[in-house]
């Protein structure tokens, strides 16, 4: 039986608030009802659905909040898709209601579960074990860590203990610019502020996602963060993709060294740096395998690599390996990987295992 999976990335409030894509439905459902429509032009044929993910056993997944800069230039603004925010109100604003948008799900979908504890975590875990006779397959639940996305929705640092109060359990600074970071095509370093909130992330025992951060912010988290848990949830190799969205091998060597779990991007633009788009065939799992041969080998073992797809992030079922329709094919990725001779215990960690170490050390 296929082991849990974890997606360490997953915009599910962004797309259903802004883009008013129903998880609920099947991938298939969803693409029959997008077709031609605006979601399918700006983001691409739906990659997820929950029933898919259910099928596909990836049982936890770590939800985001993630709210657009204005200037950031990429939004797709008319017809009313796609809230961008211009200052700290409505950044605050739109962050509170995607993560309000999860609570809603929770009490609504019982397949849903919200993760912000620990015991939160090993119930659900316990639901995917392939020992597990107490629990039918009908009664199992997705679980889905809270983690923002680009730091603005918090107004000041102090504000991070009322965010961790509703749930936010993982905060990565960037996206783009933020108030508190450097990030992808902005470069620069933690502001002011910035130090501060690591400060608080420490305290409140805060995981810390170093993607999306410009590389000298990379660097001056890694040296200041006196937390425990450091993740990067969705960031590649930059050796393989040079450019700022992804990750130095130093900063990739300095988070194995903390415990730290870097998730690979299923991105075609990712995994091939000259891809064509457009051209789904030129990217296949062996675009994967060489992200996490890299990885692997950097590290010296397989304890500091995972999943982190951004399915439905931008992209569509077009931009992603050939072999996959959707989250759920990941599985293929550990057949993948048993093929090229990766043991059953390293396909295990790397599908998930990996994640839930970080979660059982940093949820209490």
């Amino acid at each position: 039986m296929t082991p849990l999976i974890i997606d360490a990335h997953l915009d599910l409030a962004y797309n259903a608030q802004n883009f008013k894509r129903d998880y609920r439905h099947g991938v298939t459902t969803t693409r029959k009802l997008e077709e031609g429509q605006m979601p399918e032009k700006v983001n691409g044929e739906c990659t997820v659905g929950y029933p898919d993910m259910m099928r596909g056993h990836v049982g936890l997944a770590f939800g985001t909040i993630f709210v657009e800069p204005a200037k950031s230039g990429m939004a797709a603004s008319d017809k009313g898709y796609t809230t961008t925010y211009r200052d700290v109100a409505e950044a605050h604003a739109q962050g509170m209601a995607q993560l309000d948008y999860y609570y809603r799900l929770a009490d609504q979908e019982p397949r849903i579960r919200l993760v912000t504890t620990r015991k939160d975590l090993e119930e659900v875990v316990a639901q995917w074990h392939p020992d597990s006779t107490a629990i039918k397959p009908i009664r199992r639940q997705i679980g889905l860590v809270p983690l923002m996305e680009g730091a603005d929705p918090i107004r000041e640092p102090k504000e991070l203990e009322r965010w961790v109060e509703r749930g936010i359990r993982i905060v990565g600074l960037a996206w783009s610019e933020t108030r508190y970071s450097g990030g992808t095509r902005a470069p620069g370093g933690l502001t002011k502020i910035g130090f501060e909130l690591l400060d608080m992330m420490a305290q409140y025992g805060t995981i810390l996602d170093l993607s999306h951060m410009a590389e000298k912010a990379v660097f001056q988290a890694l040296e200041h963060f006196e937390g425990k848990h450091i993740i990067a949830s969705h960031s590649n190799p930059q050796k393989i993709t040079p450019t700022d969205r992804h990750l130095p091998d130093r900063a990739i060597e300095i988070l194995a060294e903390r415990g730290g779990v870097m998730g690979v991007v299923l991105f075609n633009a990712f995994l091939k740096y000259d891809w064509n788009r457009g051209k789904k065939h030129e990217v296949t799992l062996d675009h994967v395998l060489r992200c996490v041969d890299h990885v692997c080998q950097l590290t010296g073992n397989a304890n500091h690599v995972g999943i982190g797809s951004d399915f439905d992030g931008g992209f569509g079922r077009t931009a992603i390996p050939d072999e996959l329709d959707s989250i759920r094919d990941l599985h293929k990725i550990g057949d993948m990987l048993s093929q090229h001779g990766y043991s059953a215990f390293d396909i295990e960690n790397i599908m998930g295992g990996n994640w839930l170490r970080v979660l059982r050390g940093a949820l209490k």
